[in-house]
């Protein structure tokens, strides 16, 4: 099941704790630095208005250190008679960088199975772009997400599993273009029972034309 999260935005203004308010001041003035630093000239036509769009760009893109957690939630939690392996595949996320502070994006892949609790489907891809919109490293991105599924649902277990490119690896450095990184977080039955963690392995390979 592929989630769209294209709503995210509009969602997360109901959500946030404090609004940024250094997307005026700031960011603006470190961005004309960086224009005059690297031989340009910010107050050409073309420029002019780059400071304040890269401003906007960056609270949108670090929308994630705004979020309340809890309010993400929003008493999204159902009680249900039902064990099985919930699984929500190929969410898509971008992030940035924390070390180059350059885009990464790909697919996360979420599973968990229930004690008892149930998560609203629309909660699953808002909780991945909550900590994908801040600087990140995709380990540590991984980890988060199934902490934080572990920590509200206290489920028997949780999987995640994300798959990323890396401009700072494509477009800089080793210049890899097709280099793809796959981090994984096992938490409980996925971590301790290898038919469990095989059975959501077999999942993500499986395609609707199996």
């Amino acid at each position: 099941m592929k989630v769209n999260v294209d709503d995210f935005d509009a969602f997360r203004n109901e959500l946030v704790e404090d609004e940024p308010e250094w997307a005026d001041t700031d960011i603006q003035g470190a961005v004309r630095s960086i224009l005059t630093a690297i031989g340009e000239n910010p107050e050409r036509h073309g420029l002019v208005k780059t400071p304040l769009r890269v401003a906007k760009m960056y609270e949108e893109l670090t929308a994630g250190y705004h979020v309340d957690p809890v309010t993400l939630i929003n008493d999204a939690i159902f009680d249900v008679h039902y064990d099985e392996m919930v699984v929500v595949k190929s969410i898509d996320y971008y992030s940035l960088c924390e070390h180059h502070m350059l885009p990464f994006m790909g697919k996360a892949h979420v599973a968990y199975i229930p004690r008892g609790k149930v998560l609203g489907l629309s909660k699953i891809p808002r909780i991945v772009e909550m900590f994908a919109r801040r600087l990140q490293v995709q380990e540590r991105m991984t980890t988060q997400i199934a902490d934080f599924i572990e920590e509200v649902l206290h489920p028997l277990g949780v999987a995640v599993v994300c798959e990323g490119v890396h401009l700072c690896a494509a477009m800089r450095g080793v210049k890899k273009a097709n280099a793809r990184m796959v981090t994984s977080a096992m938490r409980g039955a996925f971590r301790n029972s290898p038919q469990t963690r095989n059975e959501f392995l077999k999942l993500l390979n499986h395609t609707d034309s199996d």
